[in-house]
């Protein structure tokens, strides 16, 4: 990384020297939807044992096989010698140093393959070869100390009975009793000969390995299904299965993080709850003994933040982790004894793929900068500036122009402090204003961080500013500010989206006569919410939001999670139906007036279809500008290549006609040159 940045550095002064540096500035261009899907990811980064070299993915997306594909490269901690080591044709993913580093292994489908299996690969060269031969594909990789045996989660497989009823499509089945198979813990030799760990009519969510090898954490619940997530349980086994016992109880509260202490004494883990282990709140670190009592919260009484990751320290006397504080993330450092946290970083960042590596002692994470796509970074406990190893975006930053962005806060209607992220256009001139999207994140209980957003890179280069508001029902903020939304879910949230907008507009950076509101998920029911309670948009995009939260409720994948917002299910005795439906946008959709878009997946289990399909009849019965848009085979987030440019580029075509009353063109797809352009789906309004 040093090498590489000092070469930069000699770069730019010989430009500058030879005056062309004017010239280079100036040949950088705004980046296009087709090029910010071009842009590679990087994810899962693997740190060596002996701290020398990383392994990771990086994915690219390939046009023909409509997808991105992932194949895993090795780098030297230092930034320099990086190389791609596995080249198949349907990617690979999960790659995990053994023990002694000597050998890889990772998860890949080859040819003969059925699914996933695991393959070994040597690190001084050679192919790589096929290590299991399982039914169902393999996946969450720990490599037991001595490097011998290499845990692993898979689903049960289909009997023969089972698959025969398939072949004759006598497959009926009880919903969300016999339509899945349950998930267990698997080991496997050397030889490729696998043995169950665990088993019986229960799904394993999470699995923890002790430092030793000895022992392992599970969470159980009764189903893989989302629905019954909340009904995990931490239990707590030998490693080769016995002696399973069960440390808690009957809290509905999903956990994760499971980290056994390096002593065995007890079980860290994480959840979504407060001290007594309550749901619906920010996520706290959590200790429980393993040999069974209660669980006692680590996390500072006090503390506003949302703990992402977390795991012990070498020792045991320290505990890492990571925390979402609103429009950024930070490593912080826990003392156990005293409950007293640390914040070891600070930046305008946020992280992905965070590890702490005992046998270094160092953490190893992707960060994510406004000014630069996430890269690797090293960094010690110890403090300092946490150290670029990759350095995979340099050739795109050179290329195109980046955005500003910056924190912006405002008061809620109410006198509560809001934020968000706020994005001008580029080339952005003081005193002019300017086209404001403003585009609400999903969850809600998550929050748009600092980084490098390639949609919002877009709209900025196509000169509109962005607005990414971190609402109330957003996490990072203290749980008094998440759980706002309780028995009633349009009590604050909507109205932080409208003041936030107030506040760009009075900083002289918007437009008040060209808003566009945009967004996903939760951001999609905001939408929904939004355009039923203000004409002031000009143009809006709606996807997956709800329209009517008594039928979304049980249409959904989801509902233990939901039932805060209203206080009860809409079918049990004494239902708050009349909550439900006083916030549901649809009671209001009379009021619509903004020309609007609708875009679902066809099999969205999350929000599914029938509540775009509400909206939008609403609207086209009433005379309002609308299209819905499906997509075939997708589910709550869209993963086709084709499918997603269409999505950014209806999106742009709709704002571009009702903001600006111009067309748009579109972009062509790598290797559709040769193609005519796409037709205008928009063109008749």
């Amino acid at each position: 990384m040093r090498h590489l940045a000092g070469r930069s550095v000699v770069l730019l002064a010989a430009l500058v020297l030879s005056g062309a540096w004017g010239a280079y500035a100036q040949d950088k261009r705004p980046i296009a939807f087709v090029d910010a899907m071009e842009l590679p990811t990087i994810q899962d980064p693997q740190l060596a044992p002996d701290g020398r070299q990383i392994l990771f993915v990086m994915d690219k997306p390939d046009w023909k096989a409509n997808r991105r594909v992932g194949h895993i490269y090795r780098i030297n901690a230092d930034g320099s010698g990086q190389i791609q080591l596995t080249f198949g044709e349907r990617g690979e993913s999960s790659p995990r140093w053994s023990r002694d580093g000597k050998t890889i292994a990772f998860t890949a489908r080859r040819d003969g393959d059925q699914n996933d299996q695991i393959y070994l690969l040597d690190t001084n060269g050679g192919e790589a070869r096929r290590l299991t031969n399982h039914p169902t594909a393999p996946g969450n990789l720990t490599w037991a100390p001595g490097g011998k045996t290499i845990f692993f989660t898979a689903t049960d497989a289909k009997s023969g009975d089972e698959g025969e009823r398939d072949r004759l499509r006598d497959d009926v089945y009880a919903f969300e009793e016999t339509n899945f198979k349950q998930r267990h813990v698997w080991t496997t030799d050397l030889e490729g000969q696998t043995r169950k760990v665990t088993d019986g009519d229960y799904s394993v969510g999470q699995f923890s390995l002790s430092a030793d090898g000895t022992r392992v954490a599970i969470t159980r619940t009764t189903s893989p299904l989302l629905e019954f997530s909340h009904l995990a349980e931490v239990w707590v086994m030998s490693a080769d299965g016995s002696g399973a016992r069960q440390l808690t109880s009957g809290n509905r509260v999903a956990e994760g993080n499971l980290a056994i202490s390096p002593d065995n004494a007890q079980v860290l883990f994480t959840a979504a709850a407060n001290e007594k282990i309550e749901g619906y709140h920010n996520g706290k670190i959590f200790v429980i003994p393993f040999g069974g009592g209660a669980a006692r919260l680590l996390s500072p009484a006090d503390a506003t933040y949302q703990v992402a990751e977390a795991a012990w320290s070498k020792d045991g006397r320290t505990v890492y982790f990571t925390a979402n504080l609103g429009v950024h993330d930070e490593i912080f450092r826990l003392d156990p004894s005293t409950g007293r946290a640390t914040q070891l970083t600070r930046g305008d960042h946020s992280y992905g793929g965070w590890q702490y590596v005992e046998s270094v002692d160092a953490f190893i994470f992707t960060r994510n900068t406004p000014q630069r796509p996430g890269e690797i970074y090293l960094a010690k406990p110890a403090g300092g500036e946490p150290a670029r190893v990759t350095s995979v975006f340099d050739e795109a930053l050179a290329k195109f122009k980046v955005a500003r962005q910056e924190r912006i806060t405002w008061k809620g209607q109410d006198g509560v402090d809001v934020e968000g992220l706020l994005y001008y256009p580029l080339d952005y001139r003081e005193g002019r204003k300017y086209p404001l999207i403003v585009y609400t994140h999903g969850g809600p209980a998550s929050s748009d961080q600092f980084g490098f957003s390639s949609d919002a890179q877009v709209y900025t280069g196509k000169g509109y500013a962005v607005l990414r508001p971190n609402y109330r029902g957003s996490t990072g903020y203290g749980d008094p500010f998440l759980r706002e939304m309780s028995k009633g879910y349009f009590k604050q949230s909507h109205l932080d989206v409208m003041t936030g907008t107030d506040a760009v507009i009075a900083k002289g950076v918007a437009d008040p006569e060209k808003l566009v509101k945009m967004g996903w998920s939760a951001g999609g029911h905001m939408t929904n919410k939004i355009i039923t309670f203000t004409d002031r948009f000009k143009a809006a995009s709606s996807g997956a939001g709800a329209a009517n939260w008594i039928s979304m409720y049980a249409q959904s994948d989801n509902r233990e999670f939901r039932t805060p917002w209203f206080g009860g299910t809409p079918w049990q005795a004494n239902a708050p139906i009349d909550l439900y439906w006083n916030n549901s946008p649809l009671k209001d959709v009379s009021k619509v007036k903004t020309p609007t878009i609708f875009l679902v997946g066809e099999q969205d289990p999350r929000v599914p279809m029938p509540q775009s399909v509400e909206m939008y009849r609403a609207l086209k019965t009433n005379g309002v500008p609308t299209h819905l848009y499906v997509a075939p085979r997708e589910g709550h987030g869209w993963t086709e290549l084709r499918h997603r440019l269409f999505k950014l580029q209806i999106e742009m075509e709709w704002f571009e006609k009702w903001i600006h009353n111009r067309a748009y063109t579109w972009e062509k797809a790598p290797g559709d040159d040769k193609k005519e352009p796409p037709k205008s789906p928009t063109a008749q309004q």
